[in-house]
């Protein structure tokens, strides 16, 4: 967390940008919060802890958590933006429930050798890629 908290630091200084009591508020709640979060729910979350902070603040702060790489902003079927953590985790893909919105981290070696074995199969570089499979989990099933 100390080593994600340096990085939010060094892009905002590199940046020009000032480093608030309030955006790192925000970042210690955002790393502590390991799950897929819109801006309303990171915002209720600060809320309860710095009843100060407003939601326009949350919203630029995920922007900027977004910017020095340390989250990324996630838009599913739904359409609703949630933001994942990305220092120091590993790449991964998602299933996702459309019945109850439940999301389940999927990291399998073998999915990642078929997308790029795709990749080179038509000749192409690999930038940056993303799976989403939808479908409906057990306890909505049910």
């Amino acid at each position: 967390m100390q080593q994600a908290k340096d990085a939010f630091a060094k892009y905002l200084l590199d940046k020009g940008i000032r480093n608030s009591r309030q955006r790192h508020a925000i970042l210690n709640i955002f790393l502590k919060t390991e799950k897929h979060l819109t801006a309303l729910e990171l915002y209720n979350l600060v809320k309860k802890e710095h009843p100060g902070i407003g939601y326009a603040t949350v919203y630029r702060s995920l922007k900027l958590l977004c910017e020095a790489g340390l989250c990324r902003e996630l838009k599913f079927e739904d359409g609703t933006a949630r933001y994942e953590h990305l220092y120091g985790h590993k790449h991964h893909d998602h299933l996702i429930c459309t019945s109850c919105g439940k999301f389940v981290e999927i990291i399998d070696q073998e999915i990642e050798g078929l997308q790029e074995k795709i990749f080179k199969a038509h000749g192409f570089h690999p930038q940056r890629h993303r799976m989403e499979l939808y479908g409906v989990c057990k306890k909505c099933k049910k």
